[in-house]
């Protein structure tokens, strides 16, 4: 084989520190910006918040950029990269302008949760009343082992035999002192705790019901010994096993459903999570307009007096804080793209599904990623990044962006019905249905293809999963 030498030309693209760092700013959430926004104002001195009633949060002072490009060495052809950049990341150049808004500045923000300093766990409850009980001594004791025992939602899982097995010898607790101090547990002012299962947890709180209660009986024998065939819905069954009526099961089934299956979970402080949307959509002039938040945007500006400073130093120091400045200022840039592009995509978004916000789901339209991309002239993984981890305040609730992309189903006239309004067509048949004789997903399926909207019965079935509708023979009452 001869060697011989070829010249080939081709396009490439470089992820520069600044377009990766716009890369991955477009896909964090807001909680994430605001915590690397945080990290950043630790590291670099060049960066700062505005103040609270500064005319513009991303706003870099005259003076500020005047020693930014006196610390520059080749800031023409920076600028000429940043271009480049820019496009390559798929945003249009546009002046941004950012109205602050005013928010307080008092300590406490209604937006965190606040717990007083009397509540309390459900052990320590249970231990208070113990105290204030008159169970004393060695009993006591005993008790307070069985409390320490309890789960969460105030079950005793471990076995008695095992509890007793695990006591140290010396402590002299038998399995009897267990099972008397079982019986005292469950007899403190909370019904239902310390049950070793849920039909015993639902007879405790029958049972503490007043004796003339209708069906208090009949409830205690079905939630004592026939839970599962309750659960089953096989009614004939339990009518035959307990030699009852109609009315009188359905009685009895009332007052099971009122019960409280996990009554130690009133005592979980735990704090949700929650979520900062992004943008919130409103109704202007019959328009539906999406724009940011600000509470959800971080207000950043170029440090003015280091600025100035680097302006005026020029021992070796003074190189470190350029890249400081170059730093915050891509940060502010970077930003300025994220929070603009994050507002295109959703007003095109909204603009697609503008059914949705005056119907409801059953409004929802088919949308694919692709859609969105095209319009914006950007690329189909901006927009997956745009969309995830990203919300939307709206008069129907907090919506994250890819709740409004879903594939379609074909109709009969031609046109397409989305996966989220069939759901919603499932859930409004399901609501409306008469529950001594529920529909089944067959029946279902008929239905909408009445409507020109042809769904085979498994993928009813899916959907009906999804949405956490049970089957048709769990759906059925007296």
């Amino acid at each position: 084989m001869k060697h011989a030498l070829q010249l080939r030309t081709s396009q490439q693209l470089t992820l520069t520190p600044q377009l990766q760092q716009a890369i991955r700013l477009l896909q964090l959430s807001t909680q994430d910006v605001q915590q690397e926004v945080a990290n950043m104002l630790d590291e670099n001195p060049m960066l700062e918040l505005v103040d609270e009633f500064a005319p513009a949060a991303f706003a870099v002072d005259a003076g500020v950029g005047q020693a930014a490009e006196a610390s520059q060495t080749s800031g023409s052809e920076e600028r000429d990269n940043s271009e480049r950049e820019r496009d390559d990341f798929g945003v249009e150049a546009a002046d941004w302008e950012s109205r602050d808004r005013g928010r307080s500045t008092d300590d406490e923000d209604e937006s965190w949760p606040e717990h007083s300093a009397g509540q309390l766990s459900l052990r320590e409850h249970l231990h208070e009343q113990l105290a204030a009980g008159a169970i004393e001594g060695r009993d006591r004791i005993v008790v307070g082992l069985l409390i320490e025992a309890l789960d969460e939602n105030g079950y005793l899982a471990q076995d008695l035999v095992e509890l007793a097995e695990l006591l140290p010898a010396e402590l002299g607790i038998s399995l009897d002192d267990l099972e008397t101090a079982l019986v005292q547990l469950q007899h403190l002012d909370l019904p239902g705790l310390g049950a070793r299962n849920l039909g015993e947890c639902l007879v405790l709180q029958l049972k503490a019901l007043p004796e003339d209660t209708p069906q208090r009986e009949l409830a205690i024998r079905l939630a004592g010994s026939h839970l599962d065939t309750l659960a089953a819905h096989d009614f004939n069954k339990l009518k035959k096993l307990l030699h009852c009526s109609d009315n009188e099961l359905r009685a009895a089934q009332h007052l099971i459903v009122g019960l409280n299956p996990k009554p130690g979970a009133e005592f979980d402080h735990s704090v949700a999570d929650y979520v900062v949307p992004d943008v919130i959509v409103e109704k202007h002039q019959n328009k539906w307009r999406a724009r940011l938040n600000a509470d959800a945007m971080p207000k950043l500006r170029v440090n003015s007096m280091y600025a100035n400073i680097l302006q005026q130093r020029e021992d070796g120091n003074a190189s470190q804080l350029a890249v400081q400045l170059q730093e915050a200022k891509w940060l502010i840039k970077n930003l300025q793209q994220r929070f603009e592009t994050i507002q295109r995509v959703a007003q095109a978004i909204v603009d697609r599904q503008e059914k949705f916000f005056e119907h409801g789901e059953i409004g929802m339209r088919p949308l694919v990623l692709r859609e969105i991309a095209e319009e914006l002239e950007l690329h189909e993984s901006t927009i997956s990044r745009g969309t995830t981890q990203k919300f939307m305040l709206t008069p129907r609730g907090i919506y994250e962006f890819k709740h409004f992309f879903g594939s379609g189903l074909a109709t009969e006239n031609g046109g397409t019905c989305s996966s989220a309004a069939i759901r919603e067509l499932i859930r409004q048949l399901v609501s409306a249905e008469n529950t001594r004789k529920p529909l089944t997903d067959s029946r279902m399926s008929e239905i909408l293809a009445q409507q020109g909207i042809v769904v085979a019965r498994r993928t009813i079935a899916k959907y009906r999963e999804a949405l956490h509708i049970l089957p048709v023979n769990l759906r059925k009452s007296l």
